[in-house]
């Protein structure tokens, strides 16, 4: 078989070089990780023969297509983004610029033979859902959010460039994803860093939000067999567990965990951005992993026993 030449955008961040490493499991794949590094990390990019790093910024086309250019690729996993609900808050028009970075990516594509490209969206796009379990055909397009909005438009930038062009494409709509190399800013990792110090965790509201949490393994080993097998070509897949947890109950079960004398404490609710519910109809990623995702209880654990967790 020849070798395959494969670029991770956001391959210094949390799912992308996770998604990375995986790749470089398979002698074939030649890999190239571009990352900007504003969030992302040199730390989290996997060490291979069969890897290589070179820093840049998407959504700046002189940075990006001199890669393309010289690299040829055959597939592109597009998963450099702003995120994080606080940080996207605070930095709207940097989300949107992310947009540009798309365009880049898409427009590049086209040009130099790119197969297949697989882009990283989000629970965002349902905004406050008008049906549970989320189902990937129902988009309500009801939430204002910069991000949510940026995650829609670049799921219809490609089936656009499908239709015209004969790009295929890939959507991934992630929900909350966690593991040991994720940043501290998230909810997982900053109630388990809060807990093992035994300071107060702080909580939005009542804490009955619901979110479903999927260990990173499992989001991972989900789409790597969407690509190695060439499932949901031209398709859109949920990646999450199906199984609802509150806030609350997430804080609770972690202080439990690490038997913590952290107190609960909670602050007014946020304005935006904090949805009720999520809740993903994940039967097209139980058909890609063959078995049920982990556990929470058991995810959380492999994180505790993680040496690679920093605080």
């Amino acid at each position: 078989m020849s070798t395959r030449n494969i670029l991770v955008t956001g391959g210094a961040g949390f799912i992308g070089s996770s998604m990375a490493e995986k790749l470089s499991k398979d002698p074939l794949n030649n890999i190239v990780i571009t990352d900007n590094l504003l969030t992302g990390s040199l730390r989290k990019v996997p060490k291979s023969d069969n890897v290589t790093f070179l820093k840049a910024n998407v959504n700046r086309f002189d940075e990006i297509s001199d890669i393309f250019y010289t690299k040829g690729f055959d597939y592109v996993f597009h998963y450099a983004a702003m995120v994080g609900v606080q940080r996207t808050l605070s930095n709207p028009v940097s989300v949107l610029d992310d947009i540009h970075g798309l365009e880049n990516i898409l427009r590049l594509s086209k040009n130099t033979g790119v197969k297949h490209v697989y882009y990283a969206s989000s629970s965002e796009v349902y905004g406050e859902p008008v049906e549970f379990p989320q189902n990937e055909q129902t988009t309500p397009l009801n939430s204002r959010l910069p991000y949510a909005i940026v995650k829609n438009v670049g799921e219809a930038y490609l089936r656009s460039y499908q239709q015209e062009y004969g790009l295929n494409y890939t959507i991934f709509r992630f929900f909350n994803t966690y593991g040991p190399k994720q940043s501290r800013d998230f909810v997982i990792s900053k109630f388990i860093g809060l807990a093992l110090k035994n300071e107060d965790i702080t909580i939005y509201g009542d804490g009955s939000q619901t979110r479903t949490f999927c260990f990173v393994e499992d989001n991972v080993e989900a789409c790597y067999n969407a690509f190695h097998k060439h499932m949901y070509i031209n398709d859109v897949v949920n990646i999450g567990s199906n199984r609802e947890t509150s806030i609350l109950e997430l804080a609770q079960i972690i202080i439990r965990l690490v038997g913590s004398s952290s107190r609960i404490v909670h602050l007014a609710p946020l304005k935006e951005g904090d949805m009720t519910r999520r809740l993903p109809d994940n039967a097209k990623m139980l058909q890609l992993l063959g078995r049920a995702p982990r556990e929470l209880e058991k995810g959380l654990q492999e994180i505790l026993d993680n040496p690679g967790f920093i605080l």
